[in-house]
């Protein structure tokens, strides 16, 4: 019985954790400035679904009432940037 309500925890807690991540593009703002991030990006190198994912995983780690663009705000968030361009696969 105990490693049942173990087990039981377990699953509670991954799917909590799985409900909790951040959507996507949840807003037509979000899809705007991510759009813009895109457009900001296209003669850097990358493939376009790359810079796609680096933008979204961007915008996701911004305020919701940050006023500055993607790329503004990525001059000043280094780490941010850094670790959305690994999870994008941009090299």
């Amino acid at each position: 019985m105990k490693s049942t309500t173990i087990a039981a925890m377990a699953l509670l807690l991954a799917a909590s954790s799985y409900a909790m991540k951040p959507a996507f593009a949840a807003t037509t703002d979000d899809v705007k400035w991510i759009n813009q991030c895109v457009e900001d990006n296209k003669n850097e190198g990358a493939k376009k679904e790359v810079v796609l994912k680096y933008c979204t995983c961007m915008n996701n780690k911004m305020d919701d009432n940050e006023t500055r663009s993607i790329t503004q705000w990525e001059k000043t968030h280094e780490s941010e940037a850094k670790a959305c361009s690994r999870a994008a696969g941009w090299k």
